[in-house]
């Protein structure tokens, strides 16, 4: 983006995000997508219009999800001659569909298009084991009867069993908040410090719905008008008082359901365009996506799983020539309050900086006010691939608000991935 013509971003819509098995339990992806597209389309107008092209994703999918983002364009009310297209990076998705929307509209290939995702923990693809499939499809391949009957010979019940997706690292057999922990270790990060930042979310969120700041970003669906774990009465009392959700043995875990996010069901979609289309259609700019970058970590080796944001930022920072501090709004993933801090502390690390960044001096602090401001991860929820997009929108419709020159956006993913952007008025 930063080398071709200005990526605009006019707006967003989400549906409130869900914890899974409550409001959306039997509802999959695509429903979830059509229905805040259709959202998006109604609030800017777009019924009928072709638009470059409709970029969602999704991380937790059934194989029919293969070609989401086209199927839900179909369905949106844009005419069907829009293409689509299906993304996924994990946590990160949605803001990867952002960029890749606006790559295409930086180099003059589409005009206008849309970025968001979508996710569902209720309706999880649930498949057999290896044998099991095998002999189904050796069935499905069969020239006879006999055939067919012999592809389940020595058949056992244990061969019914299912399996459900995880949430482990393939590579490490561990889950992001077992990683997440020996991340808090490293850096010395307190429960304490967790959950103010957690109580901290919730309050923020509350208030910002109380003011209406959501009134337009925010679509009802089922029934539901809020995300359903904000908690607006929580305290540090009451998070302290709850036990640890992944190192439950050792005595020593930290992250609890409180200062973590929750399992959600949701979605989240952006509308970008040029400045050009933007004009033409009489729709207002709140800012513009200046430039972006990706980074990963090697994990495996011992590096902290959740840390790759600090890297792309450090990268992203240096090629756009700002320091940390340039920012009015900084928009950082609460996957977990641990998480979060982490960054933080690394960012303010002379040795980190030094070691691992490459730079003469730390990049610094950050002023605690500027971040996260009408709440985050912790307290909405987090549907993965729709974090992004939720993110991108709430962040510019707040710089506008508030006249602000700059935002950064800072996501972790799964994997040892981070994507991180600058947003600019």
């Amino acid at each position: 983006m930063q080398y071709g013509r200005p990526v605009a971003v006019l707006g967003g819509v989400r549906i409130p995000f869900c914890r899974r098995n409550t409001a959306y339990a039997d509802v999959g992806n695509l429903g979830l997508s059509v229905r805040t597209l259709g959202a998006l389309v109604e609030r800017f107008g777009l019924s009928g219009q072709q638009l470059g092209e409709v970029a969602m994703g999704a991380v937790i999918k059934h194989s029919s999800d293969w070609n989401l983002g086209r199927e839900a364009a179909l369905s949106s009310g844009l005419s069907p001659l829009t293409p689509g297209i299906t993304m996924q990076r994990a946590c990160g998705t949605s803001l990867d569909t952002i960029l890749g929307i606006g790559g295409k509209i930086a180099t003059g290939q589409i005009e206008a298009g849309i970025g968001g995702g979508s996710d569902t923990t209720s309706d999880v693809p649930i498949v057999y084991g290896q044998a099991l499939r095998r002999r189904v499809l050796h069935a499905e391949s069969a020239k006879s009867l006999g055939q067919r009957i012999g592809a389940f010979k020595g058949f056992r019940f244990s061969e019914l069993k299912p399996d459900f997706p995880g949430v482990a690292e393939p590579r490490t057999g561990k889950s992001m908040g077992d990683h997440c922990e020996d991340m808090a270790r490293e850096w010395g990060i307190t429960r304490e410090a967790q959950d103010a930042l957690a109580v901290a979310s919730h309050h923020k969120l509350a208030a910002a719905y109380g003011r209406g700041f959501f009134d337009d970003l925010v679509v009802s669906f089922r029934g539901e008008t809020r995300d359903n774990n904000l908690r607006p009465d929580t305290s540090i009392e009451k998070l302290a008082a709850l036990k640890p959700a992944f190192d439950k043995t050792s005595g020593k875990g930290t992250l609890t359901a409180g200062n973590s996010t929750p399992l959600t069901d949701g979605a989240a979609a952006c509308l970008l365009s040029s400045d050009e289309w933007a004009a033409q259609h009489g729709f207002d700019v709140l800012c513009h996506v200046r430039d972006a970058q990706v980074a990963a970590v090697d994990f495996v080796h011992g590096e902290g799983l959740l840390m790759a944001p600090t890297v792309a930022v450090a990268e992203l920072l240096a090629r756009n020539n700002l320091r940390l501090q340039d920012f009015d709004l900084y928009e950082i993933h609460e996957a977990f309050a641990a998480q979060v801090l982490c960054t933080l502390k690394a960012w303010e690390s002379a040795d980190y900086c030094r070691d691992r960044l490459g730079l003469d001096a730390p990049l610094g602090s950050i002023d605690p006010d500027r971040i996260n401001v009408n709440g985050s991860s912790l307290a909405c929820g987090h549907p993965f691939a729709a974090t992004g997009a939720r993110i991108v929108a709430s962040a510019a419709k707040e710089l506008r608000a508030r006249a602000g020159r700059r935002c950064l956006v800072s996501i972790c993913t799964a994997g040892g991935m981070g994507v991180t952007a600058i947003l600019e008025r």
